[in-house]
């Protein structure tokens, strides 16, 4: 072996006992120091790693580091302590408390941003272009101008960022957001009557399905299962694990099943209450238990997998 070959192969095993280090390193349980904070704008909320001893409370504003360089936002949880399993590693610091002048920048800027978001719709009208703005807002070092639009599909606003930078005379970005985002932008009152919870604690959009609204015995209305955003109400996910768990022991609706007084087809299911009805023919529809029915799993698997044709016309609700 030459000697060439033995520094290649001191230098591979000094790169796995690094790795292996860092593995070992690693501990999920290692507890970190977290500030929960706020972007205004978005109302997206992140996690950041608190590195010295300043005291947060909730409603501080805050210079954090990202990866479109300092920001600043708004303390809406912590400090608090937790383990690394739970976290996104890794975590970008916070760096301080906002001071008075950096706050009244801050301000300026979303008050400039109100002006710019008016010229920009002026823009969009004069180009005839189908896209709905949303909010604007600067960076914190006032590099970049972000727009924010709902559209239906793709568009070519090509000479609409032309425009905009030759007025404003900085880099221009134009994101497209989907309608849920849009709501959480926005706000509005649920149909519960609490504010969306989208705007309040809901970071990540989970998927949503008809099935889930299916399953939970809930008509399939869209004015009854879906939000302002015009799409399924994320609270119809909060509980269904439960339902899904226990409805592996259940028949589908519409399945025919024995009881005791005859063969009858499964009407609905209430399967935390542990209890079904079932149109027996000639005796009408009753209520049984679970216990007092039999019925063919592998048909019941099958059969609660399949959307009927009004569930299918709504599929469209599911969409992000």
């Amino acid at each position: 072996m030459t000697q060439g070959n033995l520094e290649i192969d001191k230098n591979i095993d000094e790169t796995a006992e690094i790795k292996i280090q860092e593995e070992v390193v690693s501990d999920p349980n290692k507890l970190y120091n977290i500030l929960g904070v706020m972007f205004e704008t978005t109302k997206k909320r992140y996690s950041f790693e608190i590195i010295d001893d300043t005291q947060y409370k909730k409603g501080d504003k805050v210079i954090v580091d990202t990866i479109r360089g300092k920001e600043i936002g708004i303390v809406y949880g912590g400090p608090m302590k937790l383990e690394e399993r739970v976290l996104v590693l890794p975590l970008k610091p916070v760096i301080k408390k906002a001071s008075e002048e950096e706050i009244k920048k801050y301000e300026s800027l979303r008050e400039e941003a109100k002006i710019a978001y008016r010229t920009c719709k002026e823009r969009i009208q004069h180009h005839k272009l189908p896209m709905k703005l949303i909010e604007t807002e600067y960076t914190f070092d006032k590099t970049k101008l972000i727009f924010y639009f709902t559209a239906e599909g793709r568009i070519d606003f090509r000479d609409l960022v032309k425009d905009l930078a030759n007025i404003f005379k900085l880099r221009i970005e134009l994101r497209q957001i989907g309608v849920r985002d849009e709501a959480r932008i926005l706000g509005n009152i649920g149909i519960c009557g609490k504010e969306l919870c989208c705007r309040t604690f809901i970071n990540k959009f989970d998927s949503v399905s008809i099935k889930m609204a299916r399953d939970q015995g809930l008509v399939i209305n869209p004015t009854k299962i879906s939000g302002v955003c015009g799409r399924l109400l994320c609270c119809i996910n909060y509980e269904y694990k439960q339902y899904e768990e226990a409805l592996k022991v259940y028949p589908a609706v519409n399945q025919i099943v024995k009881t005791q007084k005859g063969d009858g087809k499964v009407m609905s299911i209430s399967p935390l209450n542990g209890f079904l009805y079932i149109d027996i023919e000639s005796k009408g529809i009753m209520k049984v238990t679970i216990d007092e029915i039999k019925f063919n799993k592998k048909e019941a698997k099958k059969l609660q997998n399949v959307l009927s044709t009004e569930e299918l016309q709504h599929k469209v609700l599911e969409k992000e």
